[in-house]
């Protein structure tokens, strides 16, 4: 028997084509409608587009929305930069995610971000509000942030700062520490200690770990790069804290949503709850045992279900409890 997945996802609409931004060609995909509300997802650090699940893609397509999803500069098959000669900011990556909309000709969109996409949403929020209909900040913490002090304490081996948001779980910092010492030379290895990253970022105790759904990412993700080192120049890029990053999320009018895991080991819910309290009348949905990523069986529709009630007119709301609360 064919899965019920599998039938939908022949029946929507994809189309792909390269954007120009900035002097650089990005490779983009919208999914579902022309004609229908449009979805932004703007993945997060060092992801292209596929870090999106086709599954999630496929049922915001099904439930009436156009989405559009898209490879950052330095990932999957967008051109690649020399960071040291050009160097970029979250503002650059921002202009990027308007270009995608402005070649689709989509004057405004529904703009969901992950991890750094999700600080990528909110600057989208705060300096172009025009462009964003509704906001969905997932796994990210608020874009004028600064996570620098944290991690060099908990490296350090000091105790948190009372008043700063948590660094890292100490099972992440852990895997870090192996990390340095794995080698990464050939494809195999790149895979392999890519795949343990995601097993520590996604698994957990408390949820299972889709391996080979995260295994297809990482392969699928190395075989598509034009260079694939060059996705660490997103850490780069993350870590500059301009001043256009510290204007205050309470300038956000737009209907925002926070979704954040409980066990999230790279930003511990506080993070969440940070983003939620610092925009007015935002509303927080913490998963019960959800990681920092999207590699859990059903996880992807579920938080594609809160996305489809989010952005969905009052009338509509009712129709997408179901995929909520899956």
């Amino acid at each position: 028997m064919v899965p019920k997945f599998a039938i939908l996802a022949r029946m929507t609409s994809v189309d792909t084509k390269f954007v120009t931004s900035d002097g650089l060609r990005l490779w983009t995909e919208r999914t579902g409608s022309a004609d229908a509300p449009a979805v932004l997802l703007v993945m997060g650090t060092s992801a292209p587009a596929i870090g999106w699940p086709d599954e999630l893609v496929e049922t915001l397509a099904t439930g009436g929305r156009q989405v559009l999803r898209f490879d950052h500069r330095d990932t999957g098959r967008s051109d690649c930069v020399d960071f040291a000669a050009r160097p970029y900011a979250l503002a650059d990556m921002a202009a990027d995610a308007l270009a995608v909309l402005d070649r689709y000709e989509i004057e405004a969109a529904h703009v969901v971000g992950a991890s750094l996409g999700g600080a990528i949403a909110q600057w989208l929020a705060v300096h172009r509000p025009e462009r964003v209909r509704t906001l969905t900040s997932i796994m990210a913490g608020p874009m004028g942030h600064d996570a620098g002090p944290a991690w060099a304490r908990a490296l350090g081996g000091q105790e948190p700062d009372p008043g700063d948001l948590p660094p890292p779980a100490a099972r992440f910092l852990a895997h870090l520490g192996r990390l340095a010492t794995m080698p990464r030379t050939t494809r195999e290895e790149i895979v392999a200690a890519d795949l343990e990253t995601w097993r520590v970022l996604c698994g957990g105790e408390a949820v299972p770990f889709d391996e080979d759904a995260a295994r297809r990412f990482v392969e699928t993700a190395y075989d598509q790069a034009n260079d694939y080192a060059a996705a660490t120049n997103h850490d780069l890029a993350g870590r500059r804290m301009t001043a256009d990053r510290l204007v205050p999320l309470s300038s956000i009018a737009a209907p925002t949503l926070v979704v954040h895991g409980s066990e999230d080991p790279l930003r511990p819910p506080e993070h969440g709850a940070a983003v939620a309290a610092a925009i007015p009348g935002a509303r927080l949905r913490t998963i019960s045992a959800m990681g920092h990523g999207f590699f859990s069986p059903g996880l992807p529709r579920r938080v594609a279900g809160l996305v489809l009630g989010h952005t969905a007119g009052p009338g509509l709301m009712r129709s997408h409890e179901g995929l909520r609360e899956a």
